[in-house]
């Protein structure tokens, strides 16, 4: 069955009215996106490499093609930004990007992958101010979305905007990474928290749902803001704001129909359900961290991992065709690194709570995790292609 998709399903790309550009100007677009491409390309997976590498370097794990890299000691000590906004701040930006249809739109995530570069190069002023650019150029961007439609979940996407803004002027600022975290989180929490506002539209729902998802949202901005003041007020009211966050979208979210959907539709329900099992994990373990207890690992990494690439991969199939203008074969194979991600990171949060070498196996097997649902879109890119090669061989003759 082919599942191929040539515009993603989130909010950037949902009912907002795009004017077509001249044919002219689209041409040149057009040229110049193939080319830009594949930098692109290079510059989010160098960060998303690096940024695992630096990660797993933390816990005492070095990947035997990085001993001597030079690079490696200060990818550790970045870990967080190469993630959130070398990679993730740059993949957003750029599916924003495609969504508007400017050109200037792109600067934004070309800043955030430069950013990324400049901060492993030990150039850690220019790369945080550069990030700093590049959520500058995303806030106005999704100042143009707004514009174009004005409903709850574009108000979200730039409330989102501007606390990935508000988080990455703190880094610039060399403010620590515990007033930092909760602004960069709280942007991708945000981004995903409006596209599922928006999917909820297509389901009967209580009328002051969006009110109660708001004032949620309104609660864990204001724990990021406290926690600037207070780190322990701020994050018991950031991680029980999670936790209320987990509650809503597991009684709202259209997921819990589309579970019983064949093919990509209950792929992408369980990748979601179970993302929001890990978000509610993550809230907790984020008050508790607040409060004293040693649960620092399971806060970040239930949501950065657990909740946060759950929603990667339920939405990679229909996303990435969208940026990199691929078709993907989806399969039951899909399952295999989801699942993977799953076990390994109740492995590390689990076991590895009270045993070291069992959280150094998780965190490894984490990696491993990604890396496959990596390999796994590259095969199904390659096997669309083939299968729907033939086809046009076939129907040629």
């Amino acid at each position: 069955m082919d599942h191929g998709a040539d515009e993603p399903a989130g909010p950037a790309f949902h009912g907002l009215v795009m004017p077509r550009p001249p044919v002219r100007a689209q041409r040149g677009s057009s040229v110049a996106g193939i080319a830009a491409r594949p930098v692109f390309l290079v510059l989010v997976a160098l960060s998303l490499l690096t940024g695992i590498a630096g990660g797993l370097l933390r816990l005492g794990v070095v990947l035997p093609a990085t001993q001597n890299a030079n690079w490696l000691g200060q990818a550790a000590l970045v870990h967080a930004a190469l993630m959130i906004c070398g990679f993730l701040g740059t993949v957003i930006g750029l599916e924003r990007a495609v969504a508007v249809k400017l050109r200037a739109a792109f600067l934004g995530p070309l800043a955030s992958s430069l950013g990324g570069l400049c901060l492993l190069s030990g150039q850690a002023g220019i790369g945080a101010w550069l990030i700093a650019a590049a959520s500058v150029v995303f806030t106005g961007v999704n100042i143009v979305v707004v514009r174009r439609q004005s409903a709850s979940h574009t108000w979200l996407l730039l409330a989102g905007a501007f606390a990935w803004l508000v988080g990455n002027l703190l880094f610039a600022a060399g403010q620590g990474i515990g007033a930092t975290l909760p602004w960069w989180f709280g942007f991708l929490v945000m981004t995903i928290a409006a596209e599922r506002l928006e999917m909820t539209r297509l389901m009967r729902r209580r009328p002051a749902a969006p009110m109660l998802l708001l004032a949620v949202l309104a609660a864990m901005l204001t724990g990021a803001a406290s926690s600037f003041v207070s780190l322990r007020l701020g994050g018991v009211l950031y991680g029980v704001s999670l936790v209320l966050l987990a509650l809503w979208l597991i009684t709202f979210d259209i997921a819990r129909r589309t579970v019983f959907a064949q093919g990509l539709s209950r792929y992408m329900a369980v990748c979601l359900l179970s993302g929001y099992v890990w978000l509610a994990v993550a809230g907790a373990a984020w008050a508790a961290t607040a409060l004293g207890l040693p649960w620092r690992d399971a806060a970040l990494h239930a949501l950065g991992l657990g909740f946060i690439f759950s929603m990667i991969m339920g939405h990679g199939p229909v996303i990435l065709p969208a940026i990199a203008r691929v078709k993907l074969q989806f399969g039951w194979f899909f399952y295999v690194p989801l699942a993977a991600l799953h076990l390994s990171l109740a492995l590390r949060l689990g076991w590895g709570a009270v045993d070291a070498a069992q959280r150094v196996t998780g965190a490894t097997l984490n990696a491993a995790s990604i890396a496959l649902f990596a390999a796994t879109v590259v095969g199904a890119a390659i096997v669309w292609r083939i299968q729907h090669g033939a086809e046009g061989a076939r129907k040629s003759t």
